[in-house]
């Protein structure tokens, strides 16, 4: 299968290139693809015309959304307008990945596929706005919903490991519930989906849930590091952008559709460690 990549330097990205060596891959990130410009994706499509698109290109920085909402919109929500009109141009399937910041957090209990959105921060309303213009543009699309993703790159377990060699103790939240997720396991997902005819919206996460706090102690135990952690509220961080206080999301259709082969973040966390990838 010819396979484009938007994103393919994220964290996501990177794993997808990994597992997906069998396939021919095109991997694009905004210095080849500037998602934004419509002329331009359609152009790129039209030469290397794609099977299926994995779109992992994405405004990411959610605090600095708050005050940036054109830039936000223009890669979240046009740029995603522009690959998959380019997608419906080329008779090619996508995947888009969204993101947990959908919901408002106030539910007391795991989200499902349907349940209703209502998303408190730039981020997550154009997240949301570019689901649903995949929606209204493609009908041969996935939308994966994840969370807390983490993998080769930038992310919570490595800015953890960090702060623990600079610092004698750390404060982190623990009143933000949510479900870490390994991006080999999602990438596996999407994999696995893109080959089926199965289109639709799918929650996409690791399993079981925990506290950015709880997962700290746990990154620290794992990892052999004695440092003092202090439990602490979202309003001891000055942070512009609300998040969800609970955003732990239900695999339900993808248990479904094909079973629900996402581990259980614990488990993830354990083998991400100990590969010494962190």
């Amino acid at each position: 299968m010819k396979i484009l990549i938007t994103g393919a330097g994220g964290q996501l990205g990177r794993e997808l290139t990994r597992q997906a060596s069998e396939h021919e891959l095109i991997l694009t990130d905004v210095a080849k693809m500037d998602i934004s410009s419509h002329e331009q994706v359609r152009e790129i499509f039209r030469q290397v015309r794609p099977e299926a698109v994995l779109h992992c290109a994405a405004y990411t920085q959610v605090d600095r959304a708050e005050t940036d909402f054109d830039g936000a919109y223009r890669i979240n929500v046009a740029g995603t307008r522009n690959v998959a009109a380019a997608c419906l141009e080329t008779d090619a399937r996508m995947i888009y990945v969204s993101t947990d910041y959908v919901f408002d957090g106030v539910q007391n209990r795991p989200y499902r596929e349907y349940d209703p959105v209502n998303p408190q921060s730039v981020y997550g309303r154009t997240k949301w706005l570019g689901e649903e213009m995949v929606r209204q543009v493609l009908g041969r699309h996935y939308i994966l919903r994840t969370s807390w993703l983490y993998g080769e790159g930038h992310n919570f377990v490595r800015t953890m490991l960090k702060l623990a060699r600079e610092k004698d103790q750390l404060q982190v939240v623990n009143d933000q519930t949510g479900s870490p997720t390994l991006a080999k396991d999602l990438a596996r997902v999407m994999l696995q989906l893109i080959r089926t005819d199965a289109y639709g919206t799918y929650h996409v996460s690791g399993n079981g849930c925990c506290t950015w706090y709880e997962f700290a102690c746990r990154i620290f135990q794992l990892a052999g590091i004695s440092i003092p952690v202090q439990p602490v509220t979202t309003a001891c961080f000055a942070q512009p952008a609300r998040r969800p206080v609970y955003s732990v999301l239900d695999n339900y259709l993808l248990a479904m559709t094909m079973g629900d082969s996402m581990r259980h973040w614990d488990e993830a966390l354990q083998e991400y460690l100990a590969a010494g990838t962190a």
